[in-house]
């Protein structure tokens, strides 16, 4: 098998893996900086850099826990439920924040073309956590829209997405997608006939 065939291979074996199932070594900083770079190679019309990631480990885990319990209590939840948003918070050995920044008066640059960009930077990061050996998950929830959250992640403009997993598998998944097969993905075009 080809180099090359065998890195396909191994990108169409991901899957995305829950913080329930990782376990540390979650990924160092050298790997994580692969991950970075991979995120970089995404279409970015004009360079924008429209995505920020935010690395959450050590102590920050604790921070990053409390923030989602109070977010918890603000939607209503009960002392257990809120213990339940801390815990998932600590679960996985590392946390990335996923952050958007969108520049929505850009001359050349629509919106749209800056969304995409920031969904292939996430690609990229995902998969090359997974060819490093890792497993990962994108996790949001009604946490990404609490204010307190927002204003302990974002900056001016920017837009928080969520929060990818990071750690070991503890087993992997396998078989084929299940999103539907290529014919629901894949379809030809035909110039739609004029009217007459």
């Amino acid at each position: 098998m080809s180099e090359q065939h065998g890195a396909l291979q191994a990108l169409l074996s991901r899957y995305s893996v829950g913080p329930k199932h990782l376990t540390e070594p979650g990924p160092s900083l050298a790997d994580l900086h692969l991950m970075v770079e991979a995120a970089l190679r995404a279409p970015d019309h004009a360079e924008l850099l429209p995505f920020r990631f935010k690395l959450v480990r050590a102590e920050a885990r604790t921070r990053m826990a409390e923030l989602f319990a109070a977010a918890g209590r603000a939607a209503g939840k009960d002392e257990a439920g809120a213990a339940i948003d801390a815990e998932r918070a600590l679960r996985a050995p590392v946390t990335v924040a996923v952050l958007a920044r969108i520049d929505l008066g850009h001359p050349l640059v629509p919106a749209h073309e800056q969304w995409a960009c920031v969904g292939g930077a996430l690609t990229n990061f995902l998969n090359a956590a997974h060819l490093l050996g890792y497993g990962g998950k994108m996790l949001s929830g009604a946490k990404v829209r609490d204010a307190a959250v927002m204003a302990a992640f974002c900056g001016p403009g920017e837009t928080l997405l969520g929060w990818i997993a990071l750690g070991t598998p503890l087993r992997r998944a396998a078989g084929p997608s299940r999103k539907g097969g290529v014919e629901q993905a894949l379809s030809e075009w035909t110039q739609p006939a004029s009217p007459t």
